[in-house]
């Protein structure tokens, strides 16, 4: 499964963890980062735990959980997530089925104590939409995030509507718990620009950084290729959340293919603290090279990266690779 022959590196792209696509990193209270990803086989999901962000790449990873061999969570088990809240550990992932395999839909694990790299996980099945919700989780769904907003958590995931090449949007719901939402989906955005539309219509990936007083939201869109890039939402903390109009959509990628450099295709991207807590770091994946011999998705080589995020006078986040 290899495919290394066009690989250049540069001063830009050096992996931070080579084939862990989808990389999540969560900074926990008791020092540790922890970093998961989606692995190359699509069959299982890992963790690491390191003191430093740079301690992740030589950390001991260790599997955590495996593929069913039929039925529900038996293919595709894509871009998981950590989180601790609702004072528990929980990871959200996205799976299929082995004769079904794009019907995709959003899974939990629950640790069952509070060292997630020793402690059992349980399985808690699919994420519960909330009872009068008869849309959630109906089609491909995948690529669940969790933030906090004024001690209330927000779920943001992708999910495909529409007939035909169906289209990839983002929606917003608000928990009751680790496993369950309370309220209806809201659609928080759609594909509509070119850039968004190369290849399939998609918006996924969704990724929270919070900066005096405002959420912003990244997401991935169009084709896994080079064409793969980042656009940026934002919304005042003050606001509602679930109110499409609280919501503004930047007109242009804030990250893309970069030739120069050698990053193609960045995306499904995470965000982190440095060490001392001053920086904001972004953990994304990219190739460095263009060409892919065959399923983007069978390309193994979607390697974690990391960022520092720069803020403009006016607060917003510039995402510029740097060597």
């Amino acid at each position: 499964m290899e495919n290394n022959t066009n690989a250049t590196y540069t001063k830009y792209n050096v992996p931070l963890i080579e084939q862990r696509a989808d990389p999540y990193v969560y900074k926990h209270t008791d020092g540790n980062y922890y970093f998961t990803a989606s692995v190359p086989a699509y069959d299982k999901i890992i963790l690491r735990r390191a003191t430093t962000i740079a301690g992740l790449a030589d950390a001991e990873e260790i599997t955590i959980w495996n593929k069913h061999e039929s039925g529900e969570m038996s293919k595709h088990i894509w871009a998981p997530e950590i989180h601790y809240i609702f004072g528990k550990w929980y990871i959200y992932f996205a799976a299929g089925e082995r004769d079904d395999i794009w019907k995709i839909r959003p899974f939990v694990l629950e640790c069952q104590g509070q060292d997630p790299m020793n402690d059992a996980w349980e399985e808690k099945g699919k994420m519960q939409c909330a009872d009068d919700d008869e849309f959630s989780f109906q089609a491909f769904s995948l690529d669940a995030t969790v933030f906090e907003n004024k001690g209330e958590y927000f779920y943001i995931w992708a999910e495909k509507v529409s007939v035909g090449k169906q289209i990839s949007n983002l929606y917003i719901a608000k928990m009751e718990s680790g496993t369950k939402l309370s309220t209806v989906q809201v659609l928080l955005t759609t594909p509509d620009y070119d850039w968004e539309r190369v290849d399939f219509w998609v918006n996924e990936g969704p990724g929270v950084l919070k900066k005096d007083g405002k959420i912003f939201v990244t997401f991935s869109a169009s084709g896994t290729g080079a064409c793969y890039c980042v656009g940026l939402l934002y919304a005042d903390e003050e606001s509602d959340m679930l109110d499409p109009l609280s919501w503004t959509k930047l007109r242009n990628p804030v990250l893309a293919t970069d030739e120069e450099k050698g990053i193609y295709g960045p995306g499904h991207n995470s965000f982190t603290k440095s060490e001392d807590g001053t920086k904001d770091l972004m953990i994304y994946h990219a190739r460095t090279y263009e060409k892919i011999v065959g399923d983007p998705l069978q390309d193994p080589n979607r390697h974690a990266m990391i960022l520092e995020v720069k803020w403009s006078e006016t607060g917003f986040p510039i995402f510029e690779i740097e060597g």
